[in-house]
């Protein structure tokens, strides 16, 4: 729980902290809208291809926020995982690097008519890179992923994202 507590007094300072810069430097550029759409990836410790959705809303124009969900093709077991990261965009000239981290909650269930359901749950910290593409109708992209916690994973994953408008 303190290492929870930590994480999210880091993620607050990075927020505001850019969100101040941000401001200093009096950046009126409106920022990017809100981008939503479907990935696919595969999780190299689990030896699962993974399915799922993520959103990325921006919240200044440096510091976007990252909720993903991923279901897991696993068996006989069933796997999936919500995360919720803070993307940062250093400046380049392209912009479509990023990097950042946060919170992955994994659920894990496993069972038979026999010996009932056994399920639990973990949560870890995910530390993310990966590049985004921005400058079109959509937003292709790609990133790594290494979570640390109850035992270590990585994935990777790519997929396009649709901006709402």
């Amino acid at each position: 729980m303190r290492d929870v507590q930590r994480l999210a007094f880091v993620v607050a300072v990075v927020t505001l902290s850019a969100a101040r810069l941000d401001a200093q430097r009096g950046s009126s550029a409106p920022l990017d809208p809100v981008r939503v759409g479907p990935h696919m990836g595969y999780n190299f410790d689990a030896d699962a291809l993974n399915l799922g959705l993520q959103a990325t809303m921006p919240l200044t124009s440096e510091v976007e926020l990252y909720p993903t969900f991923d279901y897991y093709f696993v068996s006989p077991a069933k796997l999936w995982a919500v995360d919720v990261d803070v993307k940062l965009r250093p400046p380049t000239r392209r912009g479509a690097f990023c990097v950042g981290g946060g919170l992955e909650y994994l659920h894990s269930s496993a069972g038979n008519a026999t010996s009932g359901t056994a399920s639990s749950g973990d949560i870890n910290i995910s530390v993310i890179g990966g590049w985004e593409v921005r400058r079109s109708p959509v937003a292709p992209y790609a990133e790594g992923r290494l979570l640390l916690g109850h035992g270590s994973a990585f994935q990777v994953a790519g997929g396009t994202s649709f901006y709402l408008h």
